[in-house]
Order: C-alpha cells, then sequence, then structure tokens
C-alpha cells in the first residue's frame, strides 16, 4: 500500500510535483512547460497517462506556466480557486477548471486532496496534503511562516514536500533591493532554512519518514548549507534535497499498518543503467 512521489522541479525557476500510487496521480503546480513535464517524467519512468488533475497552489508564473500546454494536450481538469484563476490571466477552458475550498478533501479515484490556506503574497494562496492507501503526502511550499494550519497538517505526514527557502544571513547580507528582502523574510514571504527546521523538529510526528525540502533559492541559499543545518536532527527521517535544475528521484512511500514500517524506496530510472533501486527501510520505533 503505497503512494510514488517526485519532485519534477523545485524552485523560483518552475515547481511541479509529482503524487500518484499504481494507477492514477496528480500533479501539484505546473511551472514546467509540457514537454519538460512530459520529458522529466518520462525520465522517471511515469507516465502522463495516469496524472488525473491539476493542482494549483497560486498564481506565480513559477507554478502555472506550462498549465495551458498541459490542459490543452490532455484535457486535464484543474482544481483551482476563482481568485487564482482571474490572476492566472492564462487562456484555459472553463470547462475543465474546478475550483476548491479550505479542508475540503477533493477524491481523486482513490486520491484524497485537503487543500488548506497558507500566508504568501498571492490572491488565494494554498498548500496540499495528498492522502492513498494510509500515507499523508504534504507539499508545503511558499509560505511566509507556519501557521496553525501548517502545523497541523504538516505533523500528519508521512513524507512532505517542505519549503527552505533561503539562508537568513545570506540573503541580509546578499545585494538584493532591501524591499525584496523585506518580502521574501516576510510573514507573506517564503520559510527560512532556521523556520523549517524549527517546524521539522517540533512539529514532525514520529510517522515522518522523508523530508524533501524544497523551493531553495538560487541565490540566498545551498544545498550544503540546508544538509549541515538538518542533518544532524534527521534522526530516523531521510532528509533529501530538491532540484532547482533537475528530477529528484521517484520515492515509494508505504505504510504497513501490521508492522508499523515506512518503506522510502528510489525508483529513479539511471543515466547508466535500466534501473537503480536504493531502497530503505526505516522503522517508526
Amino acid at each position: 500500500m503505497s503512494l510514488f512521489i517526485a519532485s519534477l522541479n523545485s524552485g523560483s525557476n518552475a515547481n511541479c510535483y509529482y503524487i500518484g500510487n499504481r494507477t492514477e496521480a496528480i500533479l501539484v503546480d505546473a511551472g514546467l512547460s509540457c514537454r519538460e513535464t512530459e520529458r522529466r517524467m518520462k525520465q522517471l519512468n511515469l507516465s502522463m497517462k495516469m496524472v488525473r488533475a491539476l493542482f494549483i497552489s497560486h498564481e506565480h508564473s513559477d507554478h502555472i506556466t506550462g498549465l495551458p500546454g498541459l490542459v490543452k494536450k490532455y484535457q486535464l481538469p484543474v482544481f483551482i480557486t476563482p481568485d487564482t484563476l482571474v490572476n492566472c490571466n492564462l487562456p484555459l477552458d472553463r470547462e475543465l477548471t474546478r475550483s476548491f475550498k479550505h479542508a475540503k478533501p477533493v477524491h481523486i479515484g482513490s486520491i484524497s486532496v485537503t487543500p488548506f490556506k497558507k500566508s504568501h503574497d498571492a490572491a488565494d494562496p494554498y498548500s496540499f496534503m495528498v492522502s492513498g492507501n494510509s500515507v499523508n503526502i504534504g507539499i508545503i511550499t511558499d509560505i511566509g511562516y507556519a501557521c496553525k494550519r501548517v502545523l497541523k497538517y504538516f505533523s500528519q505526514c508521512h513524507a512532505a514536500f517542505l519549503e527552505s527557502n533561503y539562508c537568513e544571513d545570506m540573503l541580509m547580507n546578499g545585494n538584493y533591493p532591501y524591499p525584496l528582502k523585506k518580502r521574501i523574510s516576510g510573514d507573506e514571504g517564503h520559510l527560512s532554512n532556521n523556520q523549517a527546521l524549527d517546524l521539522f523538529i517540533n512539529y514532525r510526528s514520529a510517522n515522518l519518514q522523508l523530508l524533501i525540502l524544497s523551493h531553495l533559492s538560487k541565490n540566498n541559499n545551498k544545498p550544503e548549507l540546508v544538509k549541515k543545518l538538518f542533518n544532524p536532527h534527521a534522526g530516523s527521517t531521510q532528509i533529501v534535497i530538491a532540484s532547482r535544475y533537475e528530477a529528484s528521484p521517484v520515492f515509494e512511500v508505504s505504510f504497513a499498518a501490521n508492522n508499523k514500517q515506512i518503506q522510502a524506496q528510489n525508483l529513479r530510472k539511471g543515466k547508466n543503467n535500466n534501473r537503480e533501486k536504493n531502497q530503505t527501510q526505516l522503522s517508526l520505533f
């Protein structure tokens, strides 16, 4: 009983996350072009034929650039709030758009998607918890701070894409204009490394076995800084850094009630072999 997850890209250049089971899947955000989305999914042995719906978190371009192409080619329903739709200003077939509401699950086959409001400088921004086969996956990026809603859903996750956008020292000592620094670090901006770490340390569930740190800034962060910060606190949680340049591995996340174990299995197709399987099975106790 599993869910399969991957970051197709994560960063201010483009965001797109895959979550699915063995028969159906969804994409959260569509920041990559249709062609690039297809290419990266093919690299991971994933099929667009399994994708049943798109969910859009907010209207910023790094989350919606590929949306018209994907919708037109695959005739996929797009779950998007009315305010976000208006502010997207994209040529979408309105017959394919669907709305959603805070904390009201949307069912896509056997997958359940629970949207929840977040704090970000967009018209009507949302994060999501995707559930299926007794597994909860959080997609929690583009948040100014960890509000009560974030705390509630993050604490239920078996795996999560969690924003770790910037190093506070790099941002404040960098060459960004002061208003932009304030926007990024404000309550409607992005989550810093230290804020993400605090959330991880104090609110993770005992069931959280995979943390994919996401939406790292190109100019105000470094993957090695994030790893150095999180690894000493990882415990039984596997820490992965999502790239802004390529797809992550596909991870299989499963929860077995009989022995209370989660399995995080790397299923990515390697460049120099037919299939790379790097399996880690982690006990909750």
